[in-house]
Parts: C-alpha cells; sequence; structure tokens
C-alpha cells in the first residue's frame, strides 16, 4: 500500500511521557497542560484537539481516576495516572478507566507500590507494542493487496484503503473487546471481595 510508511511515521507512535521528562517538583494545572500538549501534540489528529484541559482533568480528579490533589498542585503520580488515562481514553469508557485504575490509586495513597517501576514496565511494553504493530502492519498490507487480487478486483487505491481501514478497525475492536472483558473480570473480583 503506497505511503503507508509515511503514515505510520507521522502517527507519532513513540510518543509517551517518560519518567525522565516528569518534574520530581509538583505542577499546577497549567503546567501539566502543557507538559502533555508539548509531548504528544504530534500523536493529534487535527491540529485544533487538545491533548489535555482543565476540564478534562477536573473530571478525572471528580470522576476519582486519580488520587485526590493537594494544594492545587499535581504530583510526579499523578502525572503518571493522566499519562495512562490519555493511553486507556482512546479504547475505554471512563468507568473502565475509572475500575482499571481503582487498585493503583488505592496502593499509591497505601504506599504500597512501587509506581516508577510499574511505570516503566507500562513505557517498555508500549514501546514492543509499537515494533510489533510496525510488522503487523506490513503484513496486514500484504494480506489486503492478496485478497484485492484474488477477488478480481485489479489493482484500485481506493478498494485497498477501505479494505485495510476496515481490517484495522476490526482488530482495533478485538483488541478493545479484549481490554473491556479484563476489565468487566476485575470489577467482577473487585465485586466478591466486597460481599465476603
Amino acid at each position: 500500500m503506497k505511503n503507508f510508511n509515511q503514515i505510520i511515521e507521522q502517527l507519532g507512535l513513540e510518543a509517551s511521557l517518560t519518567l525522565e521528562e516528569i518534574p520530581q517538583i509538583d505542577l499546577y494545572m497549567d503546567q501539566v497542560i502543557q507538559l502533555f500538549e508539548n509531548k504528544f501534540s504530534g500523536t493529534k489528529r487535527n491540529a485544533y484537539d487538545k491533548v489535555l484541559t482543565k476540564t478534562m482533568i477536573n473530571n478525572y480528579a471528580k470522576g476519582k481516576l486519580i488520587f485526590p490533589i493537594h494544594n492545587k498542585k499535581y504530583s510526579k503520580e499523578h502525572l503518571i495516572l493522566m499519562s495512562l488515562i490519555y493511553q486507556l481514553k482512546g479504547a475505554l469508557s471512563i468507568n473502565d478507566i475509572k475500575a482499571t485504575l481503582a487498585g493503583i490509586n488505592q496502593k499509591i495513597i497505601n504506599e504500597e507500590i512501587e509506581l516508577d517501576s510499574f511505570y516503566t514496565s507500562y513505557l517498555n511494553l508500549t514501546r514492543k507494542n509499537v515494533d510489533d504493530f510496525k510488522v503487523d502492519i506490513e503484513e496486514r498490507g500484504k494480506e489486503v493487496e492478496k485478497e484485492i487480487i484474488e477477488a478480481n478486483q485489479g489493482k484500485s487505491q481506493d478498494l485497498e484503503q477501505v479494505l485495510m481501514i476496515s481490517s484495522l478497525v476490526h482488530m482495533s475492536n478485538l483488541y478493545r473487546k479484549a481490554a473491556e472483558k479484563l476489565v468487566d473480570e476485575m470489577t467482577i473480583e473487585k465485586g466478591e471481595k466486597r460481599h465476603k
């Protein structure tokens, strides 16, 4: 498929907020927004989209997706959680994100988690996911071309693109459904614990 490598380069797949980029001091909301905008602006679909807004942050706090802030400042732990939320919100509902992060939030409050280590593991997996995605996307493109040829559709760029889009969306839906099932299992497990 023509220009697909170019498209992949434009996606900003490697964009992530590393531990080294997170200040060791607590930040005010405007500073948090600026940090995220600087880091993730290349991942936006449209130039006018916002990576993070005051409303979003307030909703995360009100919805208890992040543990309570102190003195209107956000800690390193808050920034790590917001980075996770940024990725999760592309596929999960706010309620699913809340369920997913509830245990981590509680562990942070109880000081029962080495969040830097957990986040490093997350970043390691995201780097591997990007590598796997690049290989998979190339293979998927070859499969699309093969299907078009086998269906005697000739060399149609439009049909290839529609088939590729449909295939990518289907894969996305499969992964999203698997993630939602895991969230449901977490919720059921937590519900059983409350009933004991």
